[in-house]
């Protein structure tokens, strides 16, 4: 049914870059939708649904993508550049509509087309899902390097799996736990992607060993076959006529069925050898902080790594030799036409793999495979956390990929040799460079992996590659000190600025133009402005419309009225202990024992916003997300509170909801203890948006201090050597819980059931072992410092022109956080690749 039609106000987006639309394009595409609803869909506009509008609108749009996509792909085979391949378990892409719309300049000819047609185009942007591709920062900085590799006219491809199941739904019960629904995001379809049956591939498992007698050449036989079915998907950049392509495979049985199954009446047997063949794709592992050594994991990286690599192969070939069959391919200069950038260890068996293909495949000697190899592949590090870190068992490796462990053998023999040449007899630096690490049960250490064959290893942040290089591969930068970089993350400032915050980025706009969409430094421009006072108030008002939006949305999802004038405090991230939301609650039950201890003095009235999935097997972090829970049904229902405090725990929080609430955050807490946090991507999405950041000097946060000053923020708690010197003289967490009362009262409060009266001792095991016998992560050895910055910025925010402007410094200093400047630096200093197409800019197209 037809909606009733908006009014201009209502509807109205703000761009100000989306031109006035043209009439013929609006004809155009109203004629497009219509042909979609009646001819792809079979419906017309008495039947049709909201998602059958939706769907049709998707059709229209990519009617928009699909010369482009082609003509791209056609200019790069012409061409034939370097290309840059993109490896990762991961792709946290969010929404499509909205994003590919602004890209492409249609947005305003959509709108108006929709608008005529008694539709409004974000009620049928909500129908679609969010691609349950990724898990965290990890998977959302790889969606964001996709857009700034598109936008800057690089030949690119992301490669990863087309995952059935995505990272799990979240929602809280009654008790205020976690409980997972699975995540079927293909439910209704992807309208992006296009099946390529033709480019199936097979990818073998398990099955025995045969030499040929040729030294290092062996035959893989007796295997296990599945196929790699790819998905492509584009990729559009900003207004530059380039379309990428995301490349994604799924699992398919290698028969439909087995014939001999079938006849001898095992249907049933039949079926369950397909569906096991499938399920490597069928469900995206959640742990993306913590190793989780399992059979199928391990075989959804090989499946990754092995069809990717024969497409990246098959492609090189017919680039060099068209369709002519040569008896030996010459891959010389292989590195000089293929980079591949292995984010984090996930995909690093493409090591072991691209050395099998050359040399039991294209009859490649040992030492030209590895030559080759280690041109390459270069290496994205993105954690320091023991746990995070992969290391798989040889015996399984030995069972699922037997071939690969006899290379990864023969790659640590090598380069052991190598290190006793250097360091001779030095057993214990020796023991600790090996991929092997001895022991019951023998595991590779796949980061040790990729730092002997990559010929490049980055880290994520400034004081992240810092660390690396001291602690954790301190003896591998001894050895290669010019392989490590660091390549600090960035934003794609189209969809964390121009998508979702159009009222802000309007103003942006009035005042600068349209270049910072594509050179976000230009937001340097914006400093002059603060001392206008009509600019200041624009932003206020901005940031006030977007709290408005974000709490009329709290109030119809979880029925809590929240006051829209308060402080909006945010922490929205994974839910781990190293992120200290912990401390976050702790804060929270101080502040409401002050509310409650004197209700009559003056309080600055705080909306705490907290959201994040808790990995399914992680129970403490599970633990926590009862307890903020836990509290906010207290705190929230206590009248002598009122709307002086309120806490919401935002349930399954994903790329679409982040876009609703980064654009109203005032406050955003960035406190993971210091040297834990790689970098982080959600801090920088904040501050783009006007939010002032509290956080410790990790990751990069402390680049983010130096763009913008320490005045413009709220820095506290120990530094990296503070933490390393608290730990080596002893931290004993009691000391500080009998020594502060307010902590002393928050957790006998939370240990006697003050907020689980049904369960008292529902915390125990949280408090009593994560927090008095084993603060890991200092929760309260930083607590007094985190107090004293909240309080200082409740004290800012008493004077909302003072707040504002330091709000508008912040997003006039995040132009460095921008993906577009991560991807230059690893074009040019690690891929040494140039832009093929064109780059957008406002008043001309520019090649660089």
């Amino acid at each position: 049914m037809a909606q009733k039609p908006l009014s201009d106000l209502e509807r109205k987006k703000s761009i100000s870059l989306r031109k006035i639309p043209l009439v013929d394009n609006v004809v155009g595409v109203k004629d497009s939708f219509n042909r979609h609803l009646h001819f792809t869909l079979i419906k017309d506009r008495i039947v049709a649904t909201n998602r059958d509008y939706f769907t049709a609108l998707c059709h229209t749009v990519r009617d928009n993508l699909t010369e482009k996509w082609i003509r791209t792909q056609r200019d790069y085979y012409e061409k034939d550049p370097k290309r840059v391949y993109y490896l990762s378990m991961e792709y946290y892409m969010g929404r499509s509509l909205g994003n590919t719309m602004v890209n492409l300049g249609i947005e305003g000819e959509c709108d108006e087309a929709l608008y005529q047609l008694g539709l409004d185009i974000e009620e049928l942007e909500d129908n679609e899902v969010d691609a349950g591709l990724g898990n965290g920062g990890l998977g959302r900085l790889a969606a964001c390097f996709l857009d700034s590799l598109a936008t800057q006219g690089y030949a690119a491809y992301g490669y990863g799996i087309r995952y059935e199941y995505g990272i799990f739904t979240q929602t809280i019960n009654d008790k205020g736990e976690q409980v997972e629904i699975p995540d079927h995001w293909l439910e209704h379809g992807n309208h992006w992607e296009k099946e390529r049956p033709e480019y199936l591939l097979p990818v073998h498992f398990y099955g025995r060993l045969e030499s040929d007698d040729k030294g290092y050449h062996y035959k893989w036989v007796d295997t296990d076959t599945v196929f790699a079915m790819p998905y492509d998907v584009p990729i559009p950049g900003y207004m530059n006529n380039t379309v990428n392509t995301m490349r994604l495979w799924t699992a398919k049985a290698k028969k439909g069925f087995d014939l001999n199954y079938f006849q001898g009446g095992d249907y049933i047997g039949a079926v369950l050898d397909r569906n096991n063949a499938e399920n490597i794709s069928r469900v995206l592992y959640p742990n993306d902080n913590f190793f989780v050594g399992k059979e199928l994991r391990l075989k959804q990286e090989y499946f990754l790594v092995s069809a990717t690599l024969q497409d990246i192969v098959r492609r090189y070939k017919t680039s060099q030799y068209g369709s002519r069959n040569l008896v030996r391919t010459d891959f010389t200069n292989f590195p000089d036409k293929v980079a591949i950038q292995l984010n984090d260890t996930h995909p690093s068996l493409a090591i072991p793999e691209l050395m099998r293909v050359f040399m039991d495949v294209e009859d490649l000697s040992w030492d030209e495979a590895w030559k080759i190899v280690t041109k390459t592949f270069a290496y994205t590090n993105h954690t320091v956390l023991p746990e995070a870190l992969e290391r798989w068992s040889c015996n399984m490796l030995e069972k699922i990929l037997p071939r690969h462990l006899v290379i990864i053998y023969e790659i640590n023999s090598r380069h052991l040799k190598n290190i006793e040449r250097l360091y001779p007899g030095d057993m214990d630096r020796i023991r600790r460079m090996s991929l092997v690490e001895e022991g019951y049960d023998k595991r590779i250490n796949m980061a040790h992996l990729c730092i002997v064959a990559c010929y490049a290893v980055n880290g994520v942040a400034a004081i992240h590659s810092e660390i690396i290089k001291d602690s954790i591969f301190k003896d591998f930068y001894e050895v290669w000190p010019k392989k490590f970089q660091n390549k600090t993350n960035g934003v794609t400032p189209r969809r964390w600025l121009l998508v979702c915050n159009p009222i802000l980025s309007d103003l942006i706009c009035d005042k600068l133009g349209e270049d910072w969409i594509v050179d976000l430094s230009q937001l340097r421009r914006l400093e002059p402005f603060i001392k206008e006072r009509r600019f200041t108030e624009d932003f206020i008002k901005a940031k006030q419309q977007n709290k408005d939006k974000l709490a009329r949305y709290i109030k119809s999802t979880y029925g809590i009225d929240v006051n829209s004038s308060s402080m909006f405090d945010c922490q929205f991230k994974r839910i781990h202990e190293y992120k200290r939301q912990l401390m976050n609650i702790l804060y929270v039950i101080v502040l409401y024992n002050r509310i409650k201890a004197n209700p009559n003095a003056e309080f600055v009235p705080r909306t705490v916003l907290i959201g994040g999935k808790a990995a399914p097997g992680y129970t403490t972090a599970k633990e926590i997300i009862k307890l903020i829970n836990c509290v906010a049904k207290v705190v929230n229902n206590d009248p002598i509170i009122g709307d002086r405090l309120k806490i919401v725990f935002v349930e399954n929080y994903i790329v679409s909801l982040a876009q609703k609430i980064i654009p109203a955050a005032d406050l955003s807490q960035q406190i993971s203890l210091a040297g834990t946090e790689a970098s982080g991507t959600g801090n920088m999405k904040f501050m783009l948006n006007g939010a002032l950041t509290i956080g410790t000097l990790d990751g990069a946060n402390v680049e983010m201090c130096e763009e913008v000053g320490e005045e413009n923020m709220f820095i506290f708690g120990m530094k990296v050597e503070d933490v390393d010197k608290l730990g080596k003289i002893g931290y004993n967490p009691r000391d500080y819980y009998e020594r502060i009362p307010e902590v002393k009262k928050a957790i006998d409060q939370i240990l006697k059931g003050y907020f689980t009266p049904q369960e008292k001792d529902a915390f125990d095991h949280l408090i009593v072992k994560h927090l008095l016998d084993n603060d890991r992560f200092y929760v309260l050895a930083d607590f007094e410092a985190y107090v004293e910055a909240q309080e200082k910025a409740s004290e800012l925010f008493k004077n909302p022109t003072i707040w504002y402007k330091k709000a508008i410094l912040n997003v006039a200093a995040a132009g460095k956080f921008s993906s577009d400047r991560t991807i230059r630096q690893y074009a040019d200093e690690i891929w040494n690749v140039k832009p093929t197409r064109k780059i957008w800019s406002p008043t001309k197209t520019i090649q660089k």
